[in-house]
């Protein structure tokens, strides 16, 4: 099975929901042999939050990971939970090989590094961002191999680094079955690419977005590699293969189009993602799949599609999307979505989506919106004073949800910013 996790990507950076400029032919060939989902949903609207509700299954309020790590020096206590369980201990202790390679963003101590969360191999580096060449620069450590500094002469360029470090995982595939997770970092900032990566975006008149697109054109390349070995090995066709974007857009040279919004908001550009499955032995290709869903279901349906059971002590918020994709199960997956951000001092944004209904509470704005997503996905028309009784349906059913949550362990400079 292979998790692929690209960082900052906008909705309407690949061509399988509609890009035209920036070249991206091997994840349009695994959506086309896959399913494309139309309402995909990160379960929050920024990095280290969204990768460990991805990676649990579980909303990341509930054990108080709400905020990016690392910001202001707490890192023994900053990262994932100890005492949380992840996909990867899950299959590990059933028999798979695990791997992590790239952005890790859930812990920097070493207590919270991936070959201490159920992952036997490790290439990539701690933090939220790096530069692509491998430079330190003021960061605590660069990229590591198990926990182990690699030297920058080993490196080239981060992108082409992670998928070549990908394709020989693969390579070394033995008898057991594999759980591989690749996050790239690209294309979040810096803003960095090769030469030969930026001839694929040359076309693109806007210097900024060029570079961006070159970015995401290289991850594209590297993700056809990595398939391509896929291919040779004969594993193709019965891998289980997730492509998702851990938030919207980022609001500098990424689009999101034609959501309103960007990374750190909770309006469908911050949220809303690029987000494919594709299982050629199991599941039909070429096709949308219309009802949302959420990143929470990822671990449910990777431990379905490997025949593990989901531990009966592990309270998991998603679904396991098989029996929906197969045609097994016609209802939608979720009746009802939640998202918060902290800002400090108890102070929180959110939204619910109930249906075809959303309500959006902005810290920024300080205003409560209601949108009808069957009618107006784009966010545009706030219905709010003509539907007070919608608004306090959704605020009741935010509440329940935010009684059961725990308090941030940490904060982050997101929350004030948002609040300001």
């Amino acid at each position: 099975m292979l998790l692929i996790v690209a960082d900052d990507l906008g909705f309407g950076d690949v061509g399988f929901n509609g890009c035209r400029e920036i070249p991206t032919p091997h994840l349009d060939a695994l959506a086309d042999d896959g399913i494309i989902f139309d309402a995909g949903y990160a379960s929050h609207s920024y990095c280290s939050p969204s990768r460990a509700g991805l990676l649990t299954g579980r909303y990341q309020q509930r054990f108080g990971h709400e905020c990016n790590p690392g910001a202001f020096g707490e890192d023994d206590v900053a990262g994932l939970p100890l005492d949380e369980t992840l996909v990867s201990d899950v299959l590990v202790g059933d028999g798979y090989r695990t791997g992590a390679i790239g952005k890790w963003h859930l812990g920097d101590a070493p207590q919270f590094w991936p070959t201490k969360r159920g992952f036997e191999e490790w290439f990539g580096f701690s933090g939220g961002g790096m530069s692509y060449w491998g430079d330190v620069g003021r960061k605590k450590t660069g990229v590591l191999r198990n926990g182990e500094p690699v030297p920058r002469s080993e490196l080239t360029y981060l992108t082409d680094d992670f998928s070549a470090e990908a394709v020989r995982f693969i390579q070394q595939k033995g008898t057991d079955p594999f759980f591989l997770y690749l996050a790239y970092n690209a294309p979040h900032a810096p803003d960095q690419v090769t030469k030969e990566h930026l001839k694929k975006t040359e076309h693109i008149e806007y210097g900024g977005r060029a570079v961006y697109g070159a970015m995401v054109a290289a991850m594209d390349e590297g993700i056809g590699r990595v398939v391509a070995e896929l291919k040779r090995q004969q594993l193709y066709e019965n891998t289980l293969i997730i492509f998702f974007s851990d938030n919207g857009g980022r609001a500098e040279h990424a689009v999101n189009f034609p959501y309103r919004g960007h990374k750190g908001m909770l309006f469908e550009g911050g949220i809303r993602v690029p987000f494919t499955i594709t299982w050629p032995a199991r599941l039909v290709g070429d096709r949308h799949y219309p009802h949302p869903v959420s990143a929470l279901d990822v671990v449910p349906t990777i431990l379905d599609a490997g025949g593990v059971a989901v531990p009966e002590d592990l309270p998991i918020d998603g679904v396991s999307l098989l029996p929906y994709l197969s045609g097994d199960e016609e209802t939608p997956p979720h009746e009802t979505l939640f998202w918060r951000y902290a800002a400090g001092d108890d102070k929180y944004g959110y939204a619910v989506r109930h249906g075809n209904d959303k309500l959006v509470y902005s810290l920024y704005k300080q205003k409560t919106m209601l949108f009808d997503m069957s009618d107006d996905p784009w966010e545009r028309n706030d219905l709010a004073s003509q539907h007070p009784e919608k608004v306090q349906q959704l605020a009741t059913l935010y509440q329940r949800w935010n009684d059961g949550l725990s308090a941030p362990k940490w904060l982050d400079p997101h929350g004030p910013n948002i609040r300001a």
